[in-house]
């Protein structure tokens, strides 16, 4: 077996250094409609309205009462989270959403910021802009898009955007100050989910891009994890004229290196590997292979059949949450599957991750929001062309040591050959922003600078 993923990874290699030498190629901007039936002749409302994030009393009675007629399955003994979200813990989790969750209070919360929507392509897309209260003398804020993933959402960034759009008043350098944008992707939350098949993370890149545009903003930076950084590279690849810096804490790199890291960790430094690199990626079968096997079932559905266990989730709340907080359990830190509450509370609040839960349920969209995986993924091996061009902005990377997969500096520059910084997290996993979002927004300021000074 290890022989044939041995040579699956050098053929790999090859076919991916073959097309995607240095050639400065750039995705086609193109264009799309998405809403229901065929495209209207009259143009489309470019208005930007208001938006505001509300709830009532049915939305919340119906809520408890799908909770109260919850029927759970005992959990093995001693099994804390090897089999999944653990049911015994999860009793609690319901227990709090059912009669101490105020989901009001937490609406007051979401509108803390200023909400929007904006018609783009047939779809209405929500986001929400925030500029700086008090940005110091003779500066101009610079305008900074952030996008989420899956299972995120636009909430993910609530706690990194004061430090960004007013860093002085919490503790950090005022020498960059941000004016941010987080929207949410088309099918997830408040964004419409499209009505025809094909919208992929570069019909969403060109969407948001768009919407950069109607904004304002002919130069802008970028930001994202998971699913946002694919959408932000993707943007990258089409409009790099205009992206004025790409800053990642995912990668989507197809690994040119894998050959070279099982003999590098005898020899890291001939194969162009640091220390920290063996230390997270080693023993290979285990921090690499097993853990990418244990973790990505759900993908592998999502990627085929996602309207089917879409059904389940649309319809119980309970369901949809041990579904989504089981993410944020093991992928902010692989070790809390020996915990038996997974270790949520470790890193977040009850309410900050049920608010996140309620953004799915509230606007019927996980299913919409899993379709995703198979308009990206779906489609075999290497068959966007995205996949195989290189993206020739300048480009960030924050690498967090709990991420699914650890890439190192040698393999984010392969893909992105302007690669300015690249930091080794002191501590952190997937949801980076939502995590440590001091962190993050400190590395984001790092690469800002490196990039102005240059």
């Amino acid at each position: 077996m290890w022989l044939e993923i041995l040579l699956t990874s050098v053929l790999g290699f090859v076919i991916y250094w073959f097309v995607s030498r240095d050639k400065e190629e750039t995705l086609p901007l193109e264009d799309g409609w998405w809403g229901p039936g065929a495209r209207p002749e009259a143009a489309e409302d470019e208005s930007i309205r208001p938006f505001k994030v509300e709830t009532s009393e049915e939305e919340i009675e119906d809520l408890h009462r799908r909770i109260d007629r919850v029927r759970l399955t005992p959990p093995l003994e001693d099994v804390r989270f090897h089999f999944g979200f653990n049911s015994k813990y999860l009793r609690k989790i319901l227990s709090y959403w059912r009669n101490g969750f105020d989901w009001r209070k937490q609406v007051e919360i979401l509108n803390r910021y200023p909400h929007f929507k904006t018609k783009i392509e047939g779809l209405d897309i929500h986001f929400i802009h925030v500029k700086p209260p008090q940005p110091p003398s003779g500066c101009t804020p610079k305008p900074l898009l952030m996008v989420h993933g899956w299972p995120g959402s636009f909430y993910e960034f609530y706690k990194i955007i004061p430090l960004l759009t007013d860093p002085r008043n919490h503790g950090l350098s005022e020498e960059h100050v941000f004016e941010v944008i987080c929207p949410s992707i088309p099918g997830y939350g408040f964004s419409e989910a499209s009505s025809k098949k094909g919208l992929n993370s570069v019909a969403t890149a060109r969407i948001f891009y768009k919407l950069m545009l109607r904004l304002g903003f002919q130069e802008f930076y970028v930001q994202g994890g998971d699913w946002g950084s694919l959408i932000c590279t993707n943007m990258a690849q089409m409009v790099p004229s205009h992206v004025k810096g790409l800053h990642l804490n995912m990668a989507f790199v197809l690994n040119p290196g894998t050959l070279t890291l099982l003999l590098g960790r005898r020899f890291p430094r001939l194969f162009g590997y640091t220390q920290r690199d063996i230390e997270l990626l080693h023993p290979f079968k285990e921090k690499v292979f097993y853990s990418l096997m244990r973790e990505s079932g759900y993908m592998h559905i999502q990627c085929t059949k996602p309207d089917t266990v879409g059904c389940a989730l649309n319809d119980s709340p309970v369901g949809l949450a041990a579904y989504i907080l089981e993410k944020f359990s093991t992928w902010t830190n692989p070790e809390f599957r020996d915990l038996e509450d997974g270790g949520l509370e470790r890193k977040f609040s009850l309410d900050d991750l049920l608010t996140n839960v309620m953004l799915y349920w509230t606007t019927g969209t996980i299913t919409s929001s899993q379709r995703f995986y198979k308009e990206n993924l779906g489609q075999g091996f290497m068959a966007n062309k995205h996949d195989r061009i290189k993206v020739h902005v300048p480009t960030g990377f924050a690498a967090f040591p709990c991420e699914l997969m650890h890439v190192p500096e040698k393999w984010v520059k392969f893909k992105y050959p302007k690669l300015l910084s690249y930091s080794y997290m002191a501590r952190g996993g997937h949801f980076a922003a939502f995590e440590e979002p001091e962190l993050l927004a400190q590395d984001i300021g790092k690469f800002v600078g490196l990039l102005e000074q240059g």
